[in-house]
Parts: structure tokens; C-alpha cells; sequence
């Protein structure tokens, strides 16, 4: 799936803190029912079926729509199917930057808006390895030399034709700036990826996910991963910090994650600026909570990662180096016990 979508989310959001710190349940999760070859079968008919339409519509708009149809139902069979591997879009070493078409731009809130790219091919993939990112590049007209940010893009790494990134507009941002006045049809040069921390299934037993503001899409990223994949078991906790209620990115699809998984997955939200009825977690994210609702140091197969504001790293974890060195760990986790082996800064 690439985005959840969830009617109770506000539920979820503004659930007291009391009732969110809970045990997990023993129970398997529940799986759906077909498996693999059900998803493989119902694309292969719905490519059947757009084929169809395509056949007696041609020449018309409708036409175009099913003929795009059949290239995306294509696209997830040749992922299904065992052996055959879908074109991936960013390959990484000397391929350079890759010119994408902005599609589609959806406000998020006041001050985030969701931009999908198209890739140079319809049944192209990102195929982004997990944990990865992509990286951006513009100049301005003024600038001697281009503007480079990263990003983590939060739609899913084998969605064909397409990846979407989820960008929060900065004071004096260059980047995000330019990104947020950007029109449908405009161009954007992207390549990837930059590796992060190599994710497997089951590799660990628990992670906890600290982060703040846009320092969600990493995390993002893993949590799809993980629960995308049946095999995968790992239990996951997230403590996502951010300034007011309207600020908490991606709620909809972390609520439905809740709803589907109660017995792996739980989210703590915390909140600087809470309105009147904000009955869960408020302030920064502080030693306190960690301590209550993230695994034990003390179980050798967990990782903590933190992502997000250079001052709410420095207080958790510490900061990075550079994107090749971790740094020192300090802060809260340091206090609570985590060694430098159990924190990833992404």
C-alpha cells in the first residue's frame, strides 16, 4: 500500500498518554487472507480488465487513463512475479541526476505540501533499498553554485511510474522554498540513493523511532517496510515530537498502522503548543517518557532511531558528525543506558 488512509485518526492522535503506554499482546498478527498470489492474480486481472477498455476506447482520454492502468497492473505483477524484477529508476554510482516531471502538488497543511514526481518511465520503480534517501539539486538564478538537500520519500520504493515526497517549507529555506513554488509540469533534478542503515527483515527484535517534525519520513520509510512485508515481525514504538497538533505529519496513515497492528506497532505523540483538549504527551520529548515507553537497554537486539531538529538530536542522542560518521552518543539515550551499538541518527 502507499498511503493509509484512516477515518479515526483523530482518535488515535489524541489518545491520552495512560492509555497509549501498553503491553504488547501475544497473539500472531492477523495476516490477509490469498497472499501473494492473490495480489498477483487481482493485478493480473485488473491489467486484463483496463486492456479491455483500452481496446474499445482507443483514440479517446479514456483511453489514455486505461492504457496507464494496464502500465501500472504491469508493473506489480513483474514485482510479484518471482525472478522478474521491475526497472528501478535510481541505480546510484555514476548515473547523475535524473530530470523528473512534477505531476501532482497536495497541501498537507499550513506549511507542508506532498509533491509527486513522475520517474522517465511509467513501469519504472524507485527501487530506493531501505533505509535510503534521494537528493535534490537546484541554482538559483543568482547562486554561484546549486542547492543540495536530501529527502526521504514517503511513498512505497516498488510503486510504479511515480515517487512522492512529503516537504515542510522553511524560513529562509532555499530548498524547500523552491519546492513549495513549483507548478505541476516543472522539473526537478533527483538522484539516488543515499544509503542510510541497511534494513532486513527481522533484524531486529524492536526499534523505537525518536523523532520530530519532518524527521518522520525516514521512520516512515522503516515502519512501511516492516509492515508491508507479512515475514516480517518486528515490533516497532514511535515518540514523534512536533509544535502543535496541526504539525503532526502523516497521522492518518500512522492511526490506521494502530489500528491494524495493536499487538507491534504503538505511537506516542508530544506536543510544545497542545490545543485545550490534548489529553496525550506535552513539552519535548524528555528523558521521562523514553524511560516509560521504549524498550530496555538492557535487550540486546533492539535500535533506537532518532531523527529530526539539530537541537531535539542534540538533547536525545547527539548530533552526527557528517553523513558518514555517527558521532559520539550523548543525551538522554546516553543517560538511560543505550550504548553507541543500539542508536542509529539518521
Amino acid at each position: 500500500m502507499s498511503l493509509f488512509v484512516a477515518s479515526r485518526s483523530a482518535f488515535r492522535v489524541s489518545a491520552p498518554l495512560k492509555r497509549q503506554i501498553r503491553s504488547y499482546a501475544t497473539e500472531p498478527t492477523p495476516s490477509s487472507k490469498g497472499g501473494n498470489n492473490t495480489l498477483l492474480y487481482g493485478a493480473a486481472a485488473a491489467a486484463g480488465l483496463a486492456g479491455v477498455g483500452y481496446y474499445f476506447l482507443s483514440g479517446t482520454g479514456a483511453a489514455n487513463k486505461a492504457q496507464e492502468k494496464v502500465k501500472n497492473a504491469s508493473a506489480a505483477v513483474a514485482e510479484k512475479i518471482p525472478g522478474v524484477e521491475a526497472k528501478k529508476a535510481f541505480t546510484g554510482g555514476d548515473q547523475g541526476f535524473l530530470s523528473l516531471k512534477l505531476e501532482e502538488v497536495e497541501i498537507v497543511n499550513h506549511n507542508s505540501k506532498r509533491l509527486r514526481f513522475r520517474l522517465p518511465e511509467d513501469d519504472m520503480v524507485s527501487g530506493l533499498p531501505v533505509a535510503s534517501a534521494i537528493l535534490t539539486k537546484y541554482k538559483p538564478l543568482d547562486a554561484e553554485k546549486p542547492v543540495l538537500r536530501p529527502y526521504t520519500p514517503i511513498s512505497d520504493e516498488d510503486a510504479p511510474g511515480y515517487i512522492d515526497l512529503l516537504v515542510k517549507k522553511y524560513p529562509n529555506g532555499p530548498m524547500s522554498t523552491h519546492l513549495h513554488d513549483m507548478a505541476p509540469g516543472q522539473r526537478l533534478d533527483i538522484k539516488g540513493p543515499l544509503p542510510k542503515y541497511s534494513w532486513s527483515p527481522n533484524k531486529h527484535e524492536h526499534i523505537a523511532l525518536v523523532a520530530g517534525g519532518t524527521g518522520i519520513t525516514p521512520m516512515y520509510q522503516l515502519i512501511r517496510t516492516i509492515f508491508n512485508n507479512p515475514e516480517d515481525k518486528t515490533k516497532v514504538t514511535l515518540v514523534f515530537g512536533n509544535v502543535s497538533a496541526d504539525d503532526i505529519l502523516l497521522k492518518n496513515e500512522l492511526a490506521t498502522l494502530e489500528n491494524h497492528y495493536p499487538q507491534r506497532f504503538r505511537a506516542f505523540y508530544v506536543l510544545d503548543n497542545p490545543p485545550k483538549q490534548w489529553t496525550g504527551a506535552k513539552g519535548y520529548i524528555n528523558k521521562e517518557l523514553l524511560k516509560t515507553v521504549l524498550p530496555e537497554p538492557k535487550n540486546e537486539n533492539i535500535k533506537v532511531f532518532v531523527c529530526g531538529p539539530p537541537g531535539m538530536m542534540e538533547s536525545i542522542s547527539g548530533n552526527k558528525k557528517s553523513p558518514r560518521d555517527q558521532g559520539e552518543l550523548k543525551g538522554v539515550l546516553k543517560e538511560l543506558g543505550y550504548t553507541t551499538e543500539q542508536v542509529y541518527k539518521f
